[in-house]
């Protein structure tokens, strides 16, 4: 069976706004109900969902001074994810801080184990303040993930490709420039069997002729041999608009090879074990003037992470920016690059594929 996916349709930002005080839960509640009673998730569910916005609000409120975000996303399935990212002093002890009981600011101390408990899913990523003098992020990012069916069930009118049954992991992360609505970034997706295929593409500049260019392409993943014929057949099919840059890859998960071929500014990681390799592309312009691509191949193994980014997202990353991220979900990687390391100027995107096997 064949699954093919589309950012433009499957990976939307559907509410996003910064929380200073408790009154941010007013408008979230409201916009998280009318969500997921469109996504047709239960009432009880909604209720649990509700209960969950109330603490991530309230902890960021009340350790980060206001200086945070919520947004709602839907992922392909569809999934509804919540998330809660802030700029406060991360927690010290993660495993300590997620136990019932335990509190900070001498309250109940039951907000992250409620989180855990009511989400379908969930995911934290946190990184204390430094005071070693070096200029880094520190804060906590909450993923909290809910399914329209019972809990832990997969979506009942799609499949969900956050966590497959392969060992493989995708995450998604698709905005455009000032929320416009119009987004020249743009990802397809393809699972067929054991074998992934993506194609990650960014239009020249922004706005409509942005994303005219990188539109009707998904067909290139199933017809074409491999990510640099990809490339061409992209290139073919888009001369007559303002062109695009973009990377191909495929991930054979019987095989344990991972191949990518890129074109123009964009760029992409590949992390084995510890290593995180970084990768650059034959310069140009697809639909316009372009050396050719040659691509990399890596032995993909038990353990490989894999991340695809516009130029949307800045490249003074890496390993040491964020030391554990990424070992964790790829959504919640997504998430945490793409609002942190995201350029307000541009369309940004992302696309990360992870393989953990025994």
């Amino acid at each position: 069976m064949t699954r093919t996916f589309d950012s433009a349709t499957d990976c939307r930002l559907l509410y996003s706004s910064p929380v200073q005080n408790e009154s941010a839960l007013i408008l979230l509640r409201a916009k998280l109900f009318a969500i997921a009673q469109r996504l047709g998730i239960s009432e009880q569910k909604r209720e649990y969902m509700a209960l969950v916005a109330s603490e991530l609000v309230s902890n960021q409120v009340k350790h980060a001074g206001g200086r945070g975000l919520i947004q709602l996303w839907q992922q392909p399935g569809p999934v509804l994810d919540i998330l809660a990212l802030d700029y406060g002093p991360g927690i010290a002890n993660l495993s300590l801080a997620e136990k019932d009981g335990y509190s900070s600011v001498s309250t109940l101390g039951k907000g992250l184990g409620s989180i855990r408990r009511l989400s379908d899913e969930s995911f934290t990523y946190t990184q204390h303040e430094s005071h070693d003098g070096l200029k880094k992020w520190s804060g906590t990012v909450f993923l909290a993930r809910f399914y329209p069916g019972s809990k832990k069930m997969k979506p009942i009118n799609g499949t969900d490709i956050g966590d497959l049954a392969s060992g493989l992991s995708i995450g998604l992360f698709s905005r455009s420039l000032s929320n416009d609505r119009y987004n020249g970034d743009r990802i397809y997706l393809q699972i067929t069997g054991e074998t992934l295929r993506w194609l990650h593409l960014d239009g020249l500049g922004h706005g409509e002729q942005a994303q005219a260019a990188t539109a009707n392409l998904a067909s290139h993943l199933a017809h074409c041999d491999n990510p640099g014929a990809i490339l061409e057949a992209v290139d073919r099919q888009i001369k007559d608009t303002r062109g695009a840059v973009a990377i191909a890859g495929e991930l054979d998960l019987a095989g344990q090879v991972l191949n990518i071929a890129g074109v123009g500014d964009m760029q992409a990681r590949v992390m084995e074990n510890e290593e995180m390799h970084s990768l650059s592309f034959a310069p140009g312009v697809l639909g316009k003037e372009h050396k050719r691509s040659v691509p990399f191949r890596f032995d993909a193994g038990k353990r490989c992470l894999a991340i695809t980014a516009s130029d949307g997202i800045r490249k003074n990353w890496g390993v040491s920016s964020f030391p554990g991220l990424f070992h964790l979900h790829p959504q919640l990687i997504a998430y945490t690059l793409g609002n942190i390391m995201s350029r307000i100027s541009d369309d940004q995107s992302l696309c990360i594929a992870s393989i953990k096997s025994e």
